[in-house]
């Protein structure tokens, strides 16, 4: 009787969710659509190989798609496959969208987001959200469409600006809160952090919230090894690149051992990533902004191996923010990058 009721609720959500989305598809307000081209001749000369290892993983017939264009700045892609759809966040316009899969639309999924970055699906297939500005918080929405609030503060202090979250298989949620929703007017408020420092967190499945990584300069974002034995972190302002951090993850959700896997070098600039079944790291990537940085070099993909070794680079006509893997087979990569929506398949699975 329990699983029914769920099951109903579930099926409620995912019309109500479907039925926001495709309300407002003909009114969706863009900031810029950047045209493109699919490759037509395979393969698709945007997927390169810079390792032999990575020829298992390409597709020969398969192509980098543009799903949808017209945001100011995408990121946190998370798949629902209860619903067929995917929801990222557009963090300037205040706004999550839609990419439905059933009939290929994209679309205004919530206003008055937030401003959130980060998404994520729970275990049981509800949205967590991080909401990076104003409000600054961590929130779960129900199957009912409620928010509740998981994360606002630490020790009698508000969280500087969530960023990043992913969800543990013993339901822990473990999230990053550095200060870039706070820094500026253009993704939110500007304010002043009250933390001392800029952290990771975990809130246990009891609920209750602890700061497990207090030493990296702006954590962004992260992912577990497929058996959860290793967290991989990103630090923003790494020394003297951008880096991913790999730590040992104990049973009771501490970490220990920090090492440095990948070392971003140079302008490269390392963002949101996901992890395969195989463990490797498929990272967003471009620009760190550099004077010296050639944009149309470094936008894409760069994939990395358990060892932190380049095997290899999806080119994309934007800077790629965040990603995550999807569809019926878990095998469709979907990439938030900067204006745009972007997929490929590939013969990968998310760990996840």
């Amino acid at each position: 009787m329990t699983t029914s009721t769920t099951d109903d609720t579930r099926r409620h959500f995912f019309k109500a969710a479907a039925g926001a989305g495709l309300a407002v598809a003909g009114g969706l307000a863009s900031a810029q659509n950047v045209p493109f081209k699919p490759n037509a001749r395979y393969p698709d000369v945007s997927v390169e190989i810079l390792d032999p290892s990575f020829a298992k993983y390409r597709i020969y017939s398969s192509s980098v798609e543009q799903l949808g264009s017209g945001m100011r700045w995408a990121e946190g892609p998370a798949y629902f496959p209860a619903g067929k759809y995917l929801l990222l966040s557009d963090i300037p316009n205040n706004r999550l969208m839609k990419y439905d899969e059933t009939n290929g639309s994209f679309s205004v999924f919530r206003d008055n987001a937030n401003f959130t970055n980060g998404n994520v699906r729970d275990r049981q297939g509800r949205l967590i959200s991080c909401e990076h500005s104003v409000t600054r918080r961590v929130t779960r929405t129900e199957f009912d469409g409620s928010i509740k609030v998981l994360a606002d503060s630490y020790q009698g202090k508000r969280l500087n600006a969530p960023n990043d979250i992913v969800v543990k298989s013993d339901d822990s949620i473990w999230f990053t809160d550095p200060l870039f929703g706070i820094n500026g007017e253009w993704e939110g408020s500007r304010a002043k952090p009250e933390q001392a420092t800029t952290n990771v967190y975990r809130i246990a499945p009891d609920g209750q919230i602890k700061a497990v990584i207090t030493d990296i300069v702006n954590p962004n974002g992260l992912a577990f090894s497929p058996d959860e034995k290793k967290l991989y972190v990103v630090e923003w302002k790494g020394t003297p690149f951008r880096s991913i951090w790999s730590y040992d993850v104990a049973a009771d959700g501490s970490v220990s051992n920090k090492t440095k896997l990948i070392d971003a070098g140079g302008p490269g600039a390392l963002d949101g990533f996901k992890v395969d079944r195989d463990g490797n790291l498929w990272c967003g990537w471009g620009s760190n902004g550099a004077l010296d940085a050639k944009s149309e070099d470094l936008d894409g993909v760069r994939v990395f191996n358990p060892q932190g070794k380049a095997i290899g680079f999806i080119r994309l006509p934007e800077r790629c923010a965040n990603l995550t893997f999807g569809g019926p087979k878990n095998n469709r990569l979907y990439m938030a990058s900067c204006h745009s929506l972007y997929a490929l398949y590939v013969e990968a699975h998310g760990a996840v």
